[in-house]
């Protein structure tokens, strides 16, 4: 059934024992050196799932698929493991992790999915000697971008049961933020201002989690709109023989209007 496939990933993981003999560059890459690649890779990946670039998608995975590669090939040279042990090791994880598909557990729909993976996650790191030191938030990685790492933070919060009772409840969180973000204005502290402001965005990210969104893409989706609409406004100043900066803000409020009534009539 999978003859294809496992032809495929043959012949990548032959070519990447070929690079790391005879390419000089590759030979020389450590887990350390390939770390800001990876990081990139993903970054390029999420790019092209937000455009809906399939041929995109396909290309950027088989990137991030190098660096799993890469990263395995020289765990097997060191000795600590190689692409068999990472495969089982993720065989092992989703089968513990799925007992409502794989043992006699029941889940009724994704949101009890989700609770019973982060109760099980919890218990695999129970069962580690640094788990009593490092608590439920060990599990977010520090380097995560702040938006990622704060849904994370709270995603993982509240499995431990610290969330809302209601999601509506969240509302008064995000309304007594902005209060606090116009009080530190008022106040001139620099510092104050800030941490409020962080305070209002941690606030809001939780607003979307308990509200099914990811802040991410919500706001992905809000950048490429706003550049979209930016990018009308040149065009259309430039067709009239304007410059942006000798244009009023009501002129260029009225051409913001005009692209998003374009938007509405696609």
């Amino acid at each position: 059934m999978y003859d294809k496939q496992l032809t495929a990933l043959e012949r990548v993981l032959e070519i990447m024992d070929r690079l790391r003999k005879d390419c000089p560059w590759d030979r020389e890459q450590t887990f350390t050196s390939l770390r800001n690649n990876t990081i990139e890779e993903t970054y390029e990946l999420t790019e092209a799932i937000t455009t809906g670039d399939m041929d995109g998608i396909k290309e950027e995975l088989g990137d991030l698929l190098l660096h799993i590669v890469f990263y395995s090939k020289m765990g097997s040279e060191e000795g600590a493991f190689d692409i068999g042990d990472v495969c089982n090791a993720l065989c092992d994880k989703l089968i513990y992790r799925h007992p409502h598909v794989f043992g006699d557990v029941e889940a009724e729909g994704a949101e009890q999915v989700i609770h019973n993976w982060e109760l099980l996650k919890i218990k695999e790191k129970a069962k580690k000697a640094r788990k009593a030191e490092q608590g439920v938030l060990s599990g977010v990685p520090r380097s995560l971008p702040a938006m990622v790492k704060a849904f994370r933070v709270g995603e993982k919060a509240a499995s431990a049961g610290f969330d809302w009772e209601q999601k509506e409840d969240v509302w008064a969180k995000v309304k007594e933020e902005v209060g606090e973000v116009e009080e530190a204005i008022r106040s001139g502290n620099q510092k104050d201002i800030e941490g409020e402001i962080g305070d209002l965005f941690f606030a809001l990210i939780n607003m979307s989690r308990l509200y099914g969104v990811d802040p991410e893409n919500a706001l992905e989706r809000t950048n490429l709109k706003f550049i979209d609409r930016f990018h009308h406004i040149e065009k259309q100043s430039a067709l009239i023989g304007r410059r942006m900066a000798d244009m009023s803000l009501a002129e260029m409020d009225a051409l913001w209007d005009e692209a998003k009534k374009k938007e509405l009539g696609k």
